[in-house]
């Protein structure tokens, strides 16, 4: 089975991010690959996951597609076809799409519906997450009574994220470009849990980013509800106070946390069977959310 670390087209580069590289066409149009990298607290691995690129594009234009009564997105209707040569659309089957060029909203748009990750940690430290204040004793895990919108600085590629207050994201964007993003993040992440949830599958957070058009219209890009962006458990083995299995690459922190790794690069060795274990994860997530 072949891997895709890096694409190398005829097409000018843009830019090569932690997982997607990003090709120019013309002023409106630009060319998105997704290859199989893994980026994991920030870093980018040297061994990928397989078929991971063509996976996370199955799922992505699945809520893109699912999602454009809420919240128009950066699909266009050109086939790679027609901007790639047979040789090169055909190395990058599945993978690679042609979007348009928009004007990037430094924020990542996390959403949380359970208590986990950087936000449990800071929930245990100060009661709150983002500045949002939470009910105290909750439990690992937990459901929240309502969504939260938590965002967090976009960071160059080899730098940390860091969660930031909706204050901070209207300082950044503007209060009315800011309030937009959080009410459309939050009904984005309720549509998609209730489908989720449907197939038994709870989406304890995930991660939303957008873009301006030439109109200066919000819109949804990059990827959206996929396990790089997202933390999946199965409903039925959830419980308050576990740390629930998952169907995202949860399984690479967990062995990551377990080296004593700074969390900067160079990024250690993963062995092959945890890869396979995060691919074969990859799968099971499309498989059941997206039929």
């Amino acid at each position: 089975m072949s891997s895709l670390m890096k694409a190398k087209l005829s097409l000018p580069l843009l830019h090569r991010g932690k997982v997607r590289d990003i090709f120019d066409i013309d002023e409106k149009h630009m060319l998105i690959v997704t290859t199989d990298r893994l980026s994991a607290f920030d870093v980018v691995f040297d061994e990928p996951i397989p078929e991971k690129g063509k996976i996370l594009t199955s799922i992505a234009n699945y809520w893109f597609k699912k999602t454009n009564h809420i919240i128009q997105n950066h699909l266009t209707e050109i086939n790679v076809n027609e901007v790639l040569s047979y040789k090169e659309s055909e190395l990058l089957k599945d993978r690679a799409i042609v979007v348009k060029k928009l004007k990037p909203i430094p924020i990542e748009a996390v959403v949380r519906g359970y208590l986990i990750g950087s936000g449990w940690k800071e929930y245990a430290n100060t009661g709150a997450v983002c500045g949002i204040r939470l009910p105290k004793q909750m439990r690992l895990a937990e459901k929240l009574d309502q969504a939260i919108f938590t965002p967090s600085s976009k960071a160059d590629v080899g730098k940390h994220d860091e969660n930031i207050s909706f204050i901070e994201t209207k300082n950044i964007v503007g209060e009315e470009l800011a309030t937009q993003i959080k009410n459309t993040s939050i009904r984005l992440y309720d549509f998609a849990s209730k489908h989720s949830i449907k197939r038994g599958i709870i989406i304890a957070d995930t991660k939303f980013e957008f873009g301006l058009d030439t109109e200066g219209q919000l819109t949804l890009m990059d990827e959206v509800l996929t396990p790089d962006s997202s933390r999946f458990w199965p409903l039925q083995d959830h419980k308050p106070g576990l740390s629930p299995k998952s169907f995202d690459k949860q399984i690479i922190r967990d062995y990551l946390e377990t080296l004593g790794w700074n969390k900067e690069p160079p990024a250690p060795i993963i062995p092959e069977s945890i890869m396979a274990q995060t691919a074969q994860k990859y799968k099971a997530i499309q498989s059941k959310l997206c039929n």
